[in-house]
């Protein structure tokens, strides 16, 4: 802990300074090197699985209609519509949350690669660049997925609804290929969870600290810097203009703040707190200055889903600059 907190005693004019950031990450080409491929191999399987779970969370209708008819009307025939109308929707949900365990085993081997040994973060981002983007597509999918799941009150209900009539009915869901009572359990406390995938990723990266003590610093500091740089991305002309496609900068923007936010769930201390390596200051004026539409979803998620925002040692000055 002391090592850790040691981050926040630091001279921020010796590591901070503009320069210092100018590196651009390739987030739209880069490609691995053969000392890369073995992890971005295991990384990339998870994230085309990630991309599939967006598309189901990202259409999920809900049964709400056929859950209120049943309740109104207990038939046989209006509880057999709303039983069929949860139980693929209880597939989909428990697809998503199996895919938080892929994540949950892969993020720790990702942050091995990206942290420590003899290079410093920034000689990290600037020379692996294939693992450093699929960070960022972790940490995109984990926002988008979380803001989705915010919007759709329907999952919670829906799978509250299954729970009662398998406790009710004493339905034996394994015979039935749905989920058997521990499974729905867990399920139950992941879905409780306002933003669960920012938990699962939040827990990984911690007890990936808690492991490997010795690069505890690093981790850290891994996190703000990338975030410090995915800045400067945006707000210098000349690495601005290498991003060739807009859905890129607004990656970059993601990614940015969700590494503020990772960095204050792992940080004892948090983000912001004086002396944190992130520029939080920095990233919400970055964001005041983009379109509504952009930052609106964004400003919102450091609002309510960061840990230590309202906490006595965050600065008054940086709780202004985010009141909604």
């Amino acid at each position: 802990m002391g090592k850790l907190l040691s981050l926040l005693a630091r001279d921020d004019s010796n590591c901070c300074t503009a320069k210092s950031y100018d590196v651009f990450l390739d987030f739209e080409n880069a490609a691995p090197t053969e000392t890369e491929r073995e992890v971005y191999d295991e990384v990339d399987r998870v994230l085309k699985e990630s991309e599939a779970v967006l598309d189901e969370i990202q259409v999920y209708k809900g049964a709400g209609k056929e859950i209120r008819e049943a309740i109104a009307d207990p038939s046989p025939q209006c509880q057999e519509k709303a039983w069929a109308a949860v139980l693929p929707l209880v597939l989909k949900l428990k697809r998503c949350y199996e895919h938080s365990l892929e994540l949950e085993k892969i993020v720790p081997k990702l942050l091995g690669q990206l942290v420590g040994g003899k290079l410093n973060p920034t000689q990290h981002l600037e020379t692996q660049q294939a693992l450093v983007k699929q960070l960022a597509e972790i940490l995109e999918f984990v926002l988008k997925f979380d803001e989705h799941k915010m919007k759709t009150p329907a999952i919670q209900n829906d799978f509250s609804y299954y729970r009662r009539i398998v406790s009710r009915q004493r339905i034996d869901a394994t015979n039935n290929m749905l989920v058997s009572t521990e499974l729905a359990n867990r399920m139950s406390l992941f879905y409780a969870h306002a933003t669960p995938m920012l938990k699962v990723l939040s827990e990984a990266t911690s007890k990936f600290v808690a492991d490997n003590a010795d690069d505890v610093d690093n981790t850290t500091e891994t996190l703000g810097t990338m975030a410090k740089v995915c800045l400067r991305m945006l707000e210098n002309p000349k690495l601005l203009q290498q991003i060739e496609r807009e859905e890129t900068h607004l990656l970059v923007l993601r990614v940015m703040v969700g590494l503020v936010i990772l960095y204050d769930h792992v940080h004892p201390v948090g983000a912001f707190a004086r002396g944190a390596h992130v520029d939080v200051k920095g990233c919400v004026r970055l964001l005041q200055q983009q379109p509504a539409i952009k930052a609106e979803p964004l400003l919102n998620a450091l609002r309510y889903t960061t840990k230590h925002l309202n906490e006595e040692n965050t600065p008054k000055n940086i709780r202004n600059l985010l009141a909604a």
